[in-house]
């Protein structure tokens, strides 16, 4: 992810500010562009904004609620940004606490919609397309009734329980998890979606079975074996997570999210213009400097070749403040090869 800056007063902002914390100015974010901009509104009410002189927005119909910072084109018969169209359902407001879920929830689909935009990938709401589009739905448990955190034919699933940190830190324990993220569980089951787009009707099945391989294998006896009997002895040498061995879906998605962290973590490297070179060692395997575009870069081994020095140097970071590892994963070759199909998939060179 991008940092940006005010184009005001020249002050470093974040993706989710929707004001600069030097200058005061407002903040929009425009996603055609994917630009977070100084705004000014308009006697009429409209907004302008400074990096797209030609065009007048307004707010997301969320901007209050949801604290969306996403704007709409003034002359647009839409009410929500591109990013709140894709919500089929969201949590019911009047319960304590479903707000700030909620709000957490959408932060975390922003930055989703954003990495999708940047990979030029196919992105419908299911508004305008009902067989091939994209919806979420962020539900609540109801008694003998629990939300499902899943995908089903473009309809993502999910729990806003996971919205709450505390919960999803004791299921990460319960489940023997090294890490859970709600923007984790985002990228996931788009995977999923995508895995629907890109390969089952992109044409790709024999070449994704070649790989992950083939997903016409039950899924709910797949299920039963991997929490029954867990993953099998020495998945680490071929998959990216423990999950991913449950079945050749759930290895694409897994895959899918880990090269979904790489990009956006390489372009934050890069945005900071990152470059590590451990003193006590001039080994090249964790030495790199972040100086291209990870969105954009069609090798896929010089982003591997830059995120392997650069997940030691930042784990080291988080362990000097006494956290875990922050990416508390080892990618085998086997694995690396899965992400490099992802990557070849994404940009349409399979």
């Amino acid at each position: 992810m991008h940092v940006f800056i005010c184009q005001k007063c020249g002050n470093m902002l974040h993706f989710e500010n929707s004001t600069c914390l030097n200058c005061g100015t407002s903040l929009g974010f425009l996603p055609e562009s994917l630009t977070l901009s100084a705004i000014d509104r308009q006697a009429d009410g409209s907004l302008s904004a400074v990096a797209a002189p030609n065009a007048m927005y307004k707010p997301c119909g969320n901007a209050t609620v949801a604290h969306c910072n996403w704007l709409v084109r003034a002359d647009s018969e839409e009410t929500f940004c591109a990013a709140c169209r894709l919500n089929r359902t969201i949590p019911d407001l009047s319960v304590a606490g479903n707000d700030e879920r909620w709000q957490s929830i959408e932060e975390a689909k922003r930055r989703l919609i954003y990495a999708l935009k940047r990979l030029n990938l196919p992105l419908t709401s299911r508004l305008n397309d009902q067989e091939n589009g994209l919806a979420f739905d962020f539900l609540a448990d109801k008694p003998n009734d629990p939300a499902m955190t899943g995908h089903a034919d473009g309809l993502v699933t999910i729990n806003i329980s996971e919205a709450d940190s505390a919960e999803r830190e004791r299921r990460r324990i319960e489940l023997g998890e090294p890490y859970r993220t709600m923007l984790g569980h985002l990228r996931h089951e788009v995977g999923h979606y995508y895995w629907d787009v890109l390969v089952r009707d992109g044409g790709k099945l024999d070449a994704a079975r070649a790989v992950f391989g083939d997903e016409r294998a039950s899924y709910s006896e797949a299920l039963k074996r991997h929490y029954e009997n867990g993953a099998p002895a020495g998945w680490e040498s071929a998959y990216v997570s423990a999950y991913a061995t449950m079945h050749p879906w759930e290895d694409f998605a897994e895959t899918w999210t880990h090269y979904l962290h790489m990009a956006d973590t390489l372009d934050t490297a890069a945005s900071f213009g990152l470059a590590i070179d451990p003193v006590a060692t001039d080994d090249e395997e964790v030495n790199t400097e972040v100086a291209f575009d990870p969105y954009t870069e069609p090798r896929f081994q010089r982003m591997v070749d830059a995120w392997i020095p650069l997940t030691v140097a930042v784990n080291s970071l988080n362990r000097s403040m006494g956290q875990r590892d922050l990416y508390p994963f080892v990618l085998s070759d086997p694995a690396i090869a899965k992400l490099g199909f992802i990557h070849d998939l994404v940009r349409g060179a399979l």
